[in-house]
This record gives structure tokens, sequence and C-alpha cells, in this order.
């Protein structure tokens, strides 16, 4: 066989493949990201609007029935189905897994573009958005104590300022907590009597809660620039405001309306242990490491609890990257386990020399295996480090059947650079055709139709790789 009889000419160039093949490898296996789930794009659009107020018929009707009749002249599209509650109506969108995302996407937004006309003036602007596996959560952060829900809310606020500063973090979401609200109600009778447009009571208070730049000026070789800061930071403020309605007598905000120092209508709870809490949810860009971003966030956690109040602490109830090194830790250890269990085997029957020999299939094997990976742009994740610990136990057995035949010729009386070019040529095309067929018996997977068939499509590439 022309590959082994090359090789075994060749040493020099053999051992300079085997310490690339160590360093490339090892560098692969360090850098690759580490995921939870691989990064499927699922073909699923939400069509969401809103219509605060509306009852669910009169949403169906006004709403979901005319969406639904443009939604349905799109192409690809598998299923439609839609829901419709008070104020609410929200369309699913199923295309074919062979649509990009993003068109589905543009299809989607050209038929809602299309039936905007035809919707309610008075309702929202529908909101249209994506199932993407690789946005959701990798981490919860819940923030408890007894400090109260607004200084639990201020805590977790510039918690999630930090964590949004790490990088590979997508976003951080607060759930929970009271945010203050400073709410304006007007007395229709009063702005009656007073005869003023509540529109231009509106738009006054709008006005003057406002920065104004004033440009900038030019003092000998300086230049400065002119700012009035004009926001509200005080609801006194707001209730200094004057009215001048028509030149009439002075007339001041609070003669019309009530100002409520207060919080905003709570939208989302969050329990630890049946006690409230507010808490921080954690999103990853696509193929970023969510182990080197979890350490990290562990890492500004640390830091962030010595500087909480007494009684307040930050708890991990969420951590998608500890499976991960659960995975990769089984892994590595069927690796040591493999390479030991097949020395010891080899070693008792053919010696030590050739359970050696055998053994560096594996972890030789592998390491190519992590840099075409990284190559190609695959990462580590459930269903790849899955594959690779069935693939363990394929990797010996060609090994074993080169090793032992080259064996056999030694003890008839070959040299051993004989032996080697004997021994492997004999049993060449042999091995060569059993490898084919264990990668047959794999490639059908790679043609497995639907979302099922692209979220396990990296089982069988990557034991083919292996």
């Amino acid at each position: 066989m022309i590959i082994s009889k090359v090789a075994i000419q060749r040493t020099a160039t053999v051992w300079a493949f085997v310490i690339m093949i160590v360093l490339f490898g090892a560098f692969a296996y360090y850098t690759l990201p580490r995921e939870a789930a691989p990064d499927v794009e699922i073909p699923f659009v939400f069509v969401t609007t809103t219509y605060e107020g509306v009852a669910p018929e009169d949403m169906e009707s006004g709403i979901t029935v005319i969406l639904e009749k443009k939604l349905k002249g799109i192409s690809d599209v598998k299923e439609i189905t839609s829901q419709s509650r008070e104020g609410v109506s929200m369309i699913s969108v199923e295309f074919e897994p062979t649509l990009e995302i993003e068109d589905a996407l543009q299809k989607v937004r050209d038929k809602i573009d299309q039936a905007k006309p035809d919707l309610p003036d008075a309702a929202d602007e529908p909101f249209i958005t994506e199932l993407n596996i690789a946005e959701f959560p990798i981490m919860f952060i819940n923030v408890s104590g007894d400090v109260g829900l607004v200084r639990l809310k201020s805590i977790a606020d510039d918690l999630k300022d930090r964590i949004e500063a790490v990088n590979g973090v997508l976003k951080a979401e607060v759930i929970g907590g009271l945010e203050r609200e400073v709410r304006i109600e007007f007395d229709p009778d009063r702005l009656a009597s007073y005869q003023i447009p509540l529109p231009d009571l509106l738009s006054l208070v709008a006005e003057e809660n406002a920065n104004v730049s004033g440009g900038r000026v030019d003092i000998a070789d300086s230049r400065y620039q002119i700012r009035v800061p004009a926001e509200f930071e005080d609801p006194l403020e707001i209730m200094s405001l004057s009215l001048k309605p028509n030149g009439a007598e002075q007339i001041y905000l609070t003669d019309v309306a009530s100002i409520i120092d207060t919080h905003k209508d709570v939208e989302s709870y969050a329990r630890f242990n049946g006690e409230e809490t507010v808490t921080v949810s954690v999103q990853k860009r696509v193929g970023e490491n969510i182990v080197e971003i979890a350490d990290e966030i562990k890492q500004i956690l640390a830091e962030e609890n010595e500087g909480f109040p007494a009684g307040v602490t930050a708890t991990v109830t969420l951590d998608q990257s500890q499976f991960i090194r659960d995975t990769v830790s089984d892994l590595e250890n069927n690796i040591m386990t493999a390479l030991i269990l097949v020395v010891g085997v080899i070693f008792f029957f053919m010696g030590g020399r050739n359970a050696v020999f055998v053994a560096l299939a594996v972890p030789l094997s592998m390491l190519i295996t992590f840099a075409t990976l990284q190559m190609i742009g695959v990462t580590l994740n459930m269903v790849v480090l899955l594959s690779l610990i069935l693939a363990l136990g394929m990797l010996v057995d060609n090994a074993i059947v080169i090793v032992e035949n080259i064996y056999r010729h030694m003890q008839q009386g070959a040299n051993r650079k004989d032996a080697s070019l004997t021994g492997s040529s004999e049993v060449a095309w042999p091995i060569i055709t059993s490898t084919f067929t264990t990668v047959a018996a794999f490639t059908p997977l790679l043609f497995w139709p639907g979302l099922m068939g692209e979220f396990m499509a990296y089982l069988p590439m990557t034991v083919i790789i292996v």
C-alpha cells in the first residue's frame, strides 16, 4: 500500500505531522466555543399585535383574520396558527426547514406592510420576531434580600450593566422589581372650566421635560458649548409648571391635575425560595464560548457580592455552562479510560510497544477532529460531544488489526521495517473498506429531513470526521 510505504520510508515527515496534529489539535480543543445546543435556525416567525381593551372576537375579526389572509400568500409556509385574546393577536408562521430565516422574516414583513392599511388606526404596530435557540437564557441570577423590591431593582440594574459589558453577552434582562413612575392624572372638569385643550397640556409637559442645546460660543481661542438642562429631576418641578391659556390669570399644573410619585404597573414577577426577588436573565451571542462567559459573570458576582447591602445576595439558579463542563469532563474521562484499557489489553497480548501504537489512535484522531471542527465553524455542543464519545469505541479497531498483523510477521522472523510494510499492505484494503462501511452507515443521517434533521446532522458529521 503506497500510503504505508511512504510513511515508513519518511519517518521524519511522519513525526512532523504528528507534532503539527498535537499542536493544532490542542489549540483547537482549548479555543473551540462551548455551547449547550447546536446553532440551528428554527423557521418560526411570530407576529404579535396589541390593541388595548378590545374583546377577543373583535381582535380576531379586525386584526387576526386580516393578517392571516395576507400571510397565507407566502411561499414555503408549512403551517399558520393564531390566537386572539383580549387586546392581543398572536400569529405563528412555520416555514419549511430549507428556507433561510432571513428570507422568511423578509417575506413576513412584506405581507404585514401590505396589511397595515386595513388594520385599525388605534392598534399598535405589529411586532415580528423569530425563534432562535441560541438566544435562550444561559444563566439566571437572583438578587434577593430584605431591602425592598425598589432597592433590589436598582442593584439588579447595576449588575445588568456590568454583565452586558462582558464580551460575548448579547443582552441581559431584569425580571421583577418595582420601577419608579411619576403620573399626571388630569381632571376633565377643571380642564373644561379653564378651557385648556388636553393636547396642548401634553405638549407643554413634553417640551418642559427636555434638555436644550444652545449651540456654541467662541471666545478668544476657546470654544464653549451652550446647554440648557431642563429635564425634571423632582416631582415638585412638575407641580410648578405654569399654564397661561389665552392670557388669563396664572394657572399651575396642580390646578388641573394630580401629581403622583408611584411605581409602574408590575409586568413580571420573580420568586426565589418563595420570597420576592429580582432576576437577571443573561443571553449570549451565537457562536460564543458559554463557559468563558459564565466564568466572567461569576467573577463579577463575586466582586459585587462584597459591595451589596447587608442581607442582599446574588444567586445563580440556571447555569448551562455546568452541563457543558460535565459533558466535556465525561469526554476526557472516556478518552483516558479508553487509553488505559487499550494499553492494558494490548500490553497483555502483544507487549508495551504495540500497546502504545494502538492507543495513540485515540488522542491523535480526536485532535485531528477538533482542528477540523474549528476550521468548518462547528462548536463543542452537546450533540458533538455525544458523537465524540460514541466514536471512541471505533477508533482502536483498525489500529489493533494493523499492529497485530505486523506483530505476527515479526514473530515469523521479519525485521520491523519489512514487517511494517508487509503487515500494513496486507490489511490495508480490508481496513479501508471497513472504515467506509462505518461512514456509509452514518451518511444517510446527514440527509435527515426537517428541523430534527438539522439538529441531529452534527452527529453523523462528527462521527465521520473522527
